[in-house]
Formats: structure tokens, sequence, C-alpha cells
């Protein structure tokens, strides 16, 4: 067996061979840290993509929600109605490791038939470069946007 890379692992030379392996982000999260040492904490909370928690007394919950959508890269897009304010209680929650955080992918979210019947969208948010903007199904979404979309008066068959 030749080696190229020097620091070639096991599992490396498994990947080539097999090349089906699919690696999937994760948190490791560290429970009952009330019954613990703060030193034994602080060595669990500095390994790489740990969040240390207690159930028992609530600590660190914030902390592990925001390492849960950091990791997995989620945002939420919130849907608004014609003559009508956003909807803050439900967003769409999109990710870009899945269909991605398009104006398409969000269609495809609310109903599979949208994307045919697409006429355009509206956007408000970070992803503008002004409010609002009118958009196509490429265009990617930031976190907290909101979209309003329009249908083609014509069906599309």
């Amino acid at each position: 067996v030749y080696k190229r890379q020097e620091d070639a692992t096991v599992d490396d030379l498994i990947d080539v061979i097999e090349g089906n392996i699919k690696y999937l982000k994760c948190v490791y999260v560290y429970n009952k840290i009330d019954t613990i040492s703060i030193e034994d904490i602080d060595e669990l909370a500095r390994r790489p993509n740990s969040a240390v928690i207690s159930c028992e007394m609530k600590l660190n919950f914030d902390y592990l929600l925001d390492r849960i959508w950091e990791e997995l890269s989620l945002i939420r897009v919130y849907t608004k109605k014609k003559n009508q304010g956003p909807d803050f209680n439900e967003p769409l929650i999109l990710t870009s490791g899945r269909n991605g955080c398009t104006v398409r992918s969000c269609c495809e979210q609310i109903h599979r038939d949208l994307v045919k019947d697409f006429n355009y969208a509206v956007v408000w948010g970070r992803s503008c470069k002004f409010n609002p903007q009118r958009v196509g199904l490429n265009h990617i979404l930031a976190d907290e946007d909101v979209i309003q979309i329009y249908k083609s008066s014509s069906k599309k068959k």
C-alpha cells in the first residue's frame, strides 16, 4: 500500500476504498454538569463540537440551542400574506445542508406545486440590497428574512 499523505488515518483509507461514507455534523451534549468538578466541566466544554448542560438545574440550554442552530446552518424565514403583516409565530426553517436556503426551497417547503405557479417573490431582510426587493427562485435567503410569494395569474400545465 502506497501512503501518499503523511497524516492519513485508517478512516481515510476506508473512505477511499468504500467511497460511500457520509459524515454528518453533530454536537456532543454532556449532561449532569452539576455533579462534576469545574475542572472536568472546563475540559468537556473545550472539546470540539461540544456543549455542557444540566437538565436538573436548567443550565446552558440557550447555549446548546445556539450551537445546534449554528452547526446545522439553520435559518428562519417568515411568510407574509398580501395586505397583512408578517407571521412571526411560525417561521419556515431552512438549512443549506438539505435543499438550500433559496426562495425555491422555501416554496417547496410550503407546497410542492408552488414552484410551478411561481411568478416572483418580495423579500425584506439582510439578504436584500434594499427593502423590499423583488427576487426570483434562486435568491439566497438569510436568517429572519420575510418573504411574500406571488403566483402567476395564468395557470401553467
